[in-house]
């Protein structure tokens, strides 16, 4: 079982196998820089079916199933499953998997639900629990646009530190299963709210939550960012992840050199017209599976910290002059079940040694 280690971290004691992922975009993020990571871009935004909302449960379903199947398992192998998405009541995740007949836990973490998925099947499984789990998100730009801004015909004027939804889910099957990559650790985020009201810059209003778990994280484990190949945001862009690095720099924390953002990776900023870049659900989850966890699996990455982050703000806060609390969590993966830290004292840590 997971050893509790602080208030807010857990070190695997059997550490639970990725044992097998899937990603799907949408046309635009098949233009990015990304295309040749997933496994399907989709030249059609209502995947098949009638309505934009029924397109993104598709989009779901699609890669959860290929997740599966990847991992040559079938859905009856399955015990358990996290999913959530940005829409209300979580639709997407409801209607998009009832039928797959997995008992199903719905979260919702916003765009951190993929680390909270991860870490929740992650400690399920460590615990004996549970023994093949998914951890499942999606989000889509036209079902996201309708609920949280404006209908797309309206024609807004997005501001320069707007970022773009992406279309995009991600899945993972956790297992018990001895083969890389490895969740080695994870650290639970609090909310944290520093006042932006800005619907239109969720980078800024996240940036200190990533900074709090990332911070808390290092200081449990008593490693360093020296440790990591690369440190994860989920979908800051280029506002949140300048703030995030000042933010951690005031505190003798430098994550410059390691540091990426799934929102910054997903688009080419200037040339996709995404302003200050992606964000969703679906985006830290898609660029996590599809570019990431094959890079750990093949070990030309190493180790990674993941920490999608999440604005957990509604229309109805919004327009009732709420500002925005944010929440992230972090999730150590690594292409090897144990680890001795560079200089970082991770040694010094039971179950990091």
């Amino acid at each position: 079982m997971a050893k509790k280690i602080s208030r807010n971290t857990f070190i695997m004691e059997n550490p639970p196998t990725i044992h097998s992922f899937s990603s799907t975009v949408g046309r635009k993020e098949g233009q990015g820089p990304l295309a040749d990571c997933f496994d399907e871009v989709s030249e059609d935004a209502y995947f098949g079916q009638k309505t934009w909302e029924q397109g993104e449960s598709e989009l779901m379903k699609r890669t959860v199933q290929r997740a599966i199947k990847k991992g040559g398992l079938t859905s009856d192998d399955i015990d358990y499953m996290f999913a959530g998405d940005l829409l209300n009541q979580c639709i997407t995740s409801t209607y998009g998997l009832r039928d797959l007949g997995i008992p199903l836990f719905g979260i919702y973490g916003a765009c951190s639900t993929m680390s909270e998925g991860l870490t929740l099947a992650s400690l399920m499984t460590d615990s004996g629990i549970g023994g093949n789990v998914i951890a499942t998100t999606s989000s889509h730009f036209c079902t996201a646009e309708r609920q949280f801004r404006f209908p797309l015909s309206y024609g807004s004027v997005r501001t320069p530190t707007a970022q773009w939804t992406c279309t995009a889910s991600g899945a993972v099957v956790v297992t018990p299963k001895r083969i890389s990559p490895f969740i080695r650790a994870v650290t639970v985020g609090k909310i944290v709210d520093l006042g932006v009201t800005d619907a239109n810059n969720m980078g800024a209003a996240m940036a200190p939550a990533a900074a709090y778990v990332i911070r808390t994280f290092l200081q449990d484990t008593a490693m360093s960012p020296s440790d990591f190949d690369a440190i994860i945001t989920g979908d800051l862009g280029t506002v949140g992840s300048k703030l995030l690095i000042e933010l951690l720099m005031t505190e003798g924390i430098d994550i410059s050199a390691k540091h990426r953002d799934c929102g910054v990776m997903m688009f080419d900023i200037e040339g996709q017209d995404v302003h200050a870049g992606g964000s969703g659900c679906g985006c830290s989850a898609s660029v996590l599976c599809g570019y990431f966890l094959p890079k750990v699996r093949t070990g030309e990455l190493k180790n990674i910290l993941f920490c999608a982050t999440g604005a957990l703000m509604s229309t109805t806060a919004s327009q009732q002059g709420e500002s925005i609390p944010s929440i992230s969590h972090a999730v150590f993966i690594s292409a090897e079940s144990s680890f001795c830290g560079n200089k970082g004292g991770a040694e010094n840590v039971d179950g990091l040694s």
